[in-house]
């Protein structure tokens, strides 16, 4: 992939493809933005009818962990790019498909250590050196409990592959049993078959921020950009639940953070949007966590806060556009909503005449086709005169917004 000035329309020949793997809600936008830009979009998941297929102009659902079904596929429509939005993903297939000479965005590497969080821990901590929490490796029980008396109380047990929080388990104090236990939730809850784990310090977070960090080809040139920081909290919950912007933490905290992202997307490489999570502890240490080689969740938050959002500037470097750093020009604030119903078809978002009165709120509705207990459906934006006020509009809007099963 190079530099790109002409875009011809969709549906012809010659016209420039992409290619999801992974159509959820993150998916969804992206694909959005790569169609203003006048690219044709394929969206690839393991259930039909996810949201990115709402839009796009194809649609396969696979196994995306069977490496001869994602290569068939993607040999099939030959896209211009190829973007994965999720973790469940055969890494040997993009490795295979980028050796053949197919654009992963940002590129098979990134997304192999980015989605293990050993591997991941090990450059992040080792090759760039970063501060990070506490953390030992282990692969059976006996190991799990040697790793958090190693690391210590309390503890977080994390499978290797997942995300959203799923399979995180909280140790308090040295139990063997609570450890065995623990280590068997978690590994249930992995992506694949993998029975590692990482076990990990509890800290505790006076808050967290998204450290939206991208590269994009400019000429003959990569050029790395970092947006501001994204601020976000969960309420004791391991998955996201509000964020905003621009932040309004201390400048030299803020400094840290950004040259955390900053030096994660350089380490990695590639073209795209790296998402990194950072810790701001109690204590005052700042830590890498985590990071993304994609959108990320919090980062909605950027439809109603940046000149582009996050889903326009990945859709832009997967086309080999310029992409300038966006200025914060509201600020803003999401809050995802999440169904405690369970498993129900065509669900339905209610209360949205109530919601929506309130000025500078809207409401994005996933589509998806099926609820289960704490599955993401909607997120509620809003934009106000100060980061105070979108944060009251999301609360407010939010408790008026429910969930339901088809009646």
């Amino acid at each position: 992939m190079r530099a790109r000035d002409c875009v011809r329309s969709p549906m012809f020949e010659g016209s420039v493809k992409v290619l999801l793997l992974g159509s959820g809600e993150l998916g969804k936008e992206v694909a959005i933005e790569a169609q203003r830009l006048g690219a044709e979009v394929v969206a690839v998941d393991r259930y039909d009818w996810a949201p990115a297929m709402h839009v796009a102009h194809r649609r396969y659902v696979v196994d995306m962990m069977n490496p001869r079904a994602v290569k068939s596929i993607v040999r099939r429509e030959n896209p211009d790019a190829v973007i994965p939005e999720i973790e469940a993903i055969s890494r040997d297939a993009l490795e295979d498909l980028e050796t053949e000479g197919y654009f992963v965005v940002p590129n098979a590497r990134a997304v192999r250590i980015a989605m293990n969080r050993l591997e991941l821990r090990r450059f992040a901590a080792v090759e760039l050196g970063l501060p990070t929490t506490r953390f030992a490796f282990a692969e059976n029980p006996e190991e799990v409990f040697a790793a958090c008396e190693k690391v210590g109380y309390p503890c977080l047990i994390k499978p290797e592959m997942s995300s959203s929080g799923h399979g995180h388990v909280k140790l308090e104090s040295s139990s063997k049993n609570a450890a065995v236990e623990a280590y068997s939730y978690a590994v249930a809850h992995s992506r694949g078959r993998s029975r590692r784990v990482i076990v990990e310090e509890f800290v505790d977070l006076a808050l967290e921020f998204t450290v939206l960090a991208y590269r994009y080809f400019d000429s003959e040139r990569i050029v790395t950009e970092v947006c501001e920081p994204i601020e976000q909290w969960r309420y004791g919950e391991y998955h996201y639940i509000e964020s905003w912007q621009p932040p309004r933490s201390d400048p030299g905290v803020l400094t840290r953070a950004v040259e955390i992202g900053r030096r994660v997307a350089e380490g990695l490489g590639g073209v795209g949007i790296y998402a990194s999570e950072v810790f701001l502890t109690k204590d005052g240490r700042v830590l890498f966590s985590e990071v993304a080689p994609r959108s990320h969740d919090t980062g909605l938050v950027t439809l109603v806060t940046q000149e582009l959002s996050e889903f326009a500037i990945h859709a832009r470097t997967a086309l080999g556009l310029p992409v300038p750093r966006p200025r914060v020009v509201s600020p803003g604030a999401s809050l995802a909503i999440y169904t405690k119903i369970g498993d129900a078809w065509s669900p339905e978002v209610c209360g949205l005449r109530e919601a929506l009165r309130i000025p500078g709120v809207d409401v994005r509705i996933f589509g998806k086709p099926s609820t289960y207990p704490g599955r993401r459906m909607a997120v509620v934006l809003a934009r106000g005169t100060s980061v105070e006020e979108a944060l009251d509009k999301v609360r407010r809007a939010s408790k008026l917004i429910e969930v339901r099963a088809p009646r």
